[in-house]
């Protein structure tokens, strides 16, 4: 068991953390709200710091998940920042779903810090993160991963490196991509169903255990048709990692006109007031399209 820091408790963080401390290692938080911090240090038994160097002072695994390339650095960098306050050999584990460019820098910088720093972005959404079930997907040098996977198992049920610093993340995004054209390709599925006058769970029932069949089909399509989009990842966090994955591919030259679509459809959801509904949304807007015509 080690002493361990957790900066960041949103709605994936919170129960990462708690999971953490539920398998006997001794957690401290820090999040910028004092009082979530307060909360789940009330509600795991761990501690809570007021900024992220006093977490990480003595820990030898400290851990982030916030929310874009921006809080990363806030976390990391300064006086107050979580590098100033970790000790050499200790290893910095990135959750967060940021651009490989900011994971690249900030292993340049725990590099000269003594410290090791390993991109680990998750998939499996917030359900994931509450069960224990997420996949995580991790970049960094290799003895710095086999220190961090046993801990990273507490919360998940699968961890994979995939190279070196920026790997986890760069994969992260072709998650993202494929996520992007699946959920739009069920979104016109359903669309179509209800238009032809189909029974929409019949028409699932057959053809989600064939060649159609996917992840978002078996957990979003009944939501989906009950028009309930409060189930999962945001679309305001998706087109954040859109924008990454778009960024990226101007720089390495990939084709992605499927994901650039994608995220503009994101982009009319958020002008219907979706931001905060989940990403399986894409059907809000093919039914407000339908209702103009």
């Amino acid at each position: 068991m080690v002493k361990a820091a957790f900066l960041g408790l949103g709605v994936m963080g919170y129960p990462m953390a708690g999971y953490l401390q539920k398998a006997g290692h001794e957690v401290t938080v820090y999040n910028r709200t004092t009082a979530k911090a307060e909360k789940w240090a009330k509600e795991y038994g761990g501690g809570f710091a007021a900024t992220p160097r006093e977490a990480a002072e003595g820990a030898e695994f400290v851990f982030a998940c916030v929310g874009n390339d921006d809080d990363l650095r806030n976390v990391c960098l300064g006086d107050d920042g979580a590098l100033a306050g970790m000790s050499s050999g200790a290893v910095f584990v990135d959750h967060t779903t940021v651009s490989a460019k900011v994971t690249r820098e900030l292993y340049a910088l725990a590099q000269q810090a003594g410290v090791s720093f390993v991109d680990a972005p998750v998939s499996g959404g917030q359900a994931g993160a509450e069960n224990g079930q997420l996949v995580v997907m991790c970049g960094g040098d290799q003895s710095a991963f086999d220190k961090a996977e046993a801990l990273i198992s507490s919360f998940a049920k699968k961890c994979t490196r995939l190279g070196d610093s920026g790997a986890g993340q760069l994969t992260k995004m072709v998650n993202q991509i494929c996520i992007a054209g699946l959920v739009q390709g069920l979104s016109e599925g359903l669309h179509f169903a209800e238009k032809a006058g189909l029974d929409g769970r019949a028409v699932i029932d057959v053809i989600g255990g064939g060649a159609a069949g996917s992840w978002q089909m078996v957990n979003r399509y009944e939501t989906m048709l009950d028009d309930h989009f409060e189930h999962g990842f945001a679309v305001d966090w998706m087109r954040k990692d859109l924008g990454i994955c778009l960024a990226t591919a101007d720089e390495n030259e990939a084709s992605l006109p499927v994901t650039a679509l994608v995220d503009q459809f994101y982009k009319d959801v958020q002008k219907l007031g979706g931001s905060r509904w989940d990403t399986s949304s894409l059907l809000k807007r093919l039914r407000a399209l339908d209702s103009d015509t």
